[in-house]
């Protein structure tokens, strides 16, 4: 049976806790208390996340307070709360967690490096926050979870319950509310599971640049001789499908810390996109789908249980979360040596951009500050054309410092490693979303090969007149043709148009960013 214990330290008075359940305990209580709930025929646990599938962003806050508020980058991505609005959500939180019968506990770490990883809590109400956390942070042993004492950070999940919007600062039922200094995250309004993971993520993003550590949203894995490539890249751009590669070995999908030893990953799992998954597309994510794996807002067959992953009528976002053992060839522990690749993925749906180019140092750094892609219709409500998407450090939305914090870290990083770095397109060819097509997986991952195997290192190459991209002219296993963007067009003069569009949008993004920026970097950018 579980370990049962007290949260009466954070007045928190209901007595049936259950702590680390195993999964199959989880599953039993969530068949039990979880509207909704399903087994599906791989043995994954299948639920729904309420009326949120996805992150709210504009929801989440920090506490303004004198011992942090000259670090944090304040704006749209970090919006101030008051440290009384913060007590006031709190305690709401808690409350809340009073009426409830039975609450789940899960302790855990988030780093691999036992040097540099924090402890923390989730407390929360559902079973199936409490096996996706259960998945995601890392899990301690017995002995360890016997010696756990108390957290470093604690999660209060109360997201079943709102926030009130006429309390100060709340613009939603929904908030999302994190302190530094107690060291506490407050979830209100959604029962979005990513909320948790995302929380984390923010804490080491703050308290590792701290210790001169690079926290990084990417994506890492190992090649057989111990050279480790990281892939930055927001969603959709192939982060996770690119490093789960059955050649090398996984070390996460994510997020990691770059120290003076090496990467480690942050998490103790993976937390896929479902969207249009097969087996033969990305086999070791479809075989990670099993018993212990949640399964978040899919739709199945009412009779077999078995999952339609092309019907996203609940939700475009549906995604598996899943221990990152799950994963074959995952290396445990999750830790590797200094990158020698560092991979930056964009999907461009304007067709522009060059499947593989490769970037000098300070096209490295201006083109992690940017952190293009490209969003396309459907994608999202209103998305109709598509749209151009700058998302600093391919993660700002979980940044806490400014981006140059980051930049820094990385070029520093990179220049005593000695790493090389790339832009590698997953979007388009041939025309923009809606005429041409997207590259295929196929020629992608051949790029990605080509690139761990060295294959690019001497081969001819063009310079882009517009982005000043150094682009190969050949690769194993593409055809030639698709180097070279422009010559995929038939409309050249269409090309040479959205080009210069795309140019002015990555300069008209870079705006707030120069005053932060060395002169070579901001003369790494399009040459319009």
């Amino acid at each position: 049976m579980a370990e049962r214990f007290s949260l009466k330290q954070y007045n928190i008075e209901v007595e049936d806790i259950i702590r680390n359940a195993q999964p199959a305990l989880l599953y039993e209580e969530a068949m039990h208390h979880e509207e909704g709930a399903a087994i599906a025929d791989s043995g994954a646990l299948m639920v729904r996340s309420g009326e949120k599938t996805g992150r709210s962003p504009k929801d989440k806050r920090i506490v303004e307070h004198p011992d942090s508020k000259d670090d944090i980058w304040w704006g749209s991505i970090n919006m101030k709360v008051d440290e009384q609005t913060f007590e006031i959500n709190r305690e709401r939180a808690i409350d809340y967690l009073n009426t409830r019968k039975r609450l789940y506990v899960v302790d855990g770490f988030g780093g691999w490096d036992p040097k540099e990883r924090i402890k923390v809590r989730i407390i929360c109400s559902r079973p199936y926050h409490a096996l996706f956390m259960w998945n995601m942070l890392i899990r301690p042993t017995n002995e360890q979870l016997k010696d756990f004492g108390e957290p470093d950070y604690v999660v209060f999940n109360a997201g079943q319950f709102p926030a009130n919007r006429y309390t100060t600062g709340m613009t939603s039922k929904t908030s999302v509310d994190l302190s530094f200094e107690q060291q506490e995250i407050v979830i209100l309004g959604t029962e979005y599971a990513g909320e948790m993971k995302k929380g984390i993520f923010s804490v080491m993003n703050y308290i590792m640049p701290k210790k001169d550590v690079l926290s990084m949203h990417c994506s890492a894995n190992e090649g057989g001789d111990g050279d480790v490539s990281i892939f930055f890249g927001l969603s959709g751009t192939g982060k996770t499908t690119l490093s789960a590669d059955p050649n090398r070995n996984l070390i996460g999908d994510d997020e990691h810390c770059w120290t003076d030893d090496g990467i480690f990953n942050i998490e103790g799992g993976c937390y896929a996109k479902a969207i249009d998954l097969t087996e033969e597309s990305e086999p070791e994510i479809y075989r990670a789908i099993k018993f212990g794996t949640v399964l978040e807002n899919v739709v199945y067959d009412d009779i077999a249980h078995s999952v339609d992953y092309s019907d996203v009528s609940i939700t475009q976002n549906t995604r598996a979360s899943y221990p990152i053992e799950f994963i074959d060839n995952a290396k445990i522990p999750c830790v590797g040596g200094h990158p020698k690749n560092i991979i930056l993925l964009t999907c461009d749906a304007f067709g522009v951009l060059p499947p593989v180019s490769r970037l000098t140092p300070n096209q490295a750094m201006y083109h992690f500050i940017s952190g293009y892609t490209a969003k396309v219709a459907g994608t999202e409500m209103g998305v109709t054309e598509p749209q151009a998407t700058f998302s600093a450090c391919f993660g700002a939305a979980f940044m806490v410092w400014h981006p140059s914090k980051y930049a820094e870290l990385l070029a520093e990083k990179m220049e005593k490693h000695g790493a090389t770095a790339w832009l590698v397109n997953t979007g388009w060819t041939g025309g923009a979303h809606g005429t041409g097509s997207r590259i295929s997986l196929k020629y992608t991952r051949a790029i990605i090969d080509a690139i761990h195997n060295d294959a690019l290192k001497d081969v001819e190459t063009v310079t882009d007149p517009l982005f000043g991209l150094v682009v190969p002219t050949s690769c194993p296993n593409v055809p030639s043709e698709l180097l070279i963007p422009r010559n995929t067009w038939a409309d050249k003069a269409a090309f040479d148009k959205q080009a210069r569009e795309l140019a002015e949008l990555f300069e008209k993004n870079f705006e707030q960013f120069k005053a932060g920026s060395s002169a070579a970097i901001v003369e790494a950018g399009p040459n319009l």
